[in-house]
């Protein structure tokens, strides 16, 4: 089947896979949501891009050709299975950020009821207001080419790494390892100099370096309302790194750090000092 002639269901539509879903819509017949046990806040925003409602699971995955999973990492294995269970036929893309061997067992799960399995990871900021993002792709290349052609023309790019499933979630938890452990030794890295009260000369020195991600304060509240979904990316990084015969302790490390800022989620007017507070707290 077609791109343009596919269903496609969208699991968990928050913020980025609301996003991506939207940008299917005109290559594709339907995109279909469920709202079983959803927030209001999805609702709306599932509403807000255009997305059809479907009562039940088992309703969508029938009526779906294409499935797109992007839920917290955690519940993807649980996610993958309740699709399994419903015997779903189609295309599965699993593009949360989770480990290969997760994926490989993701891919396990889906084996036999699924035609195919892609592995799929999202980097970059949800398509919305002429931001691109990029959903990179591997796997089988008759279905990866129906995923690409769902996007083409769209604020969603799709590189194809290569036809071995666990490529792209590797690339995803290689680039998080680094761009959010980063982002939380920054608030480390303030919250110590605040306690001494450097925090000053702290940004003074940061801002004679180019580029450190030490210059940008305003991402400290960034990443503590972001901890509840970042600190689960670290752990699954982590878990690559332990598989490869790389040491994981500072990724452990970073997700523990995460874990203080767990009840900050989805915080919108936090500032860098409220968000400290909350990083100090035991």
């Amino acid at each position: 089947m077609m791109a343009s002639q596919s269903t496609v269901g969208i699991l968990h539509p928050g913020s980025m896979g609301a996003a991506v879903a939207a940008c299917a819509k005109p290559k594709a017949r339907r995109v279909l949501w469920c709202p079983t046990d959803r927030s209001a806040a999805t609702a709306a925003r599932a509403e807000s891009h255009g997305l059809e409602a479907v009562a039940k699971l088992d309703d969508l995955l029938r009526q779906a050709d294409i499935v797109l999973s992007l839920c917290p990492p955690a519940a993807a294995e649980e996610m993958a299975r309740a699709v399994a269970e419903c015997g779903f036929a189609g295309i599965y893309v699993e593009a949360n950020a989770i480990s290969p061997e997760r994926m490989a067992r993701i891919v396990a799960v889906l084996d036999g009821p699924a035609r195919a399995v892609v592995d799929g990871a999202v980097v970059g900021s949800p398509p919305v207001h002429g931001k691109r993002t990029r959903l990179y792709l591997a796997g089988e290349p008759e279905a990866v080419s129906q995923v690409e052609a769902l996007f083409a023309d769209s604020l969603v790019e799709t590189p194809v790494l290569g036809s071995e499933v666990g490529q792209a979630s590797a690339l995803k938890l290689a680039y998080t390892a680094y761009q959010k452990a980063s982002r939380v030794l920054a608030a480390e890295a303030y919250g110590a100099a605040r306690a001494h009260g450097v925090e000053a000369a702290l940004l003074d020195i940061a801002g004679k370096r180019p580029g450190s991600y030490l210059v940008e304060t305003g991402y400290i509240p960034k990443t503590a309302a972001r901890a509840w979904r970042w600190g689960p990316e670290m752990d699954e990084a982590a878990d690559m790194l332990s598989a490869a015969g790389l040491p994981d302790e500072v990724l452990r490390a970073v997700a523990r750090t995460l874990d203080r800022w767990a009840d900050s989620k989805d915080l919108a007017g936090l500032t860098p000092d409220e968000a400290l507070d909350r990083l100090a707290r035991p």
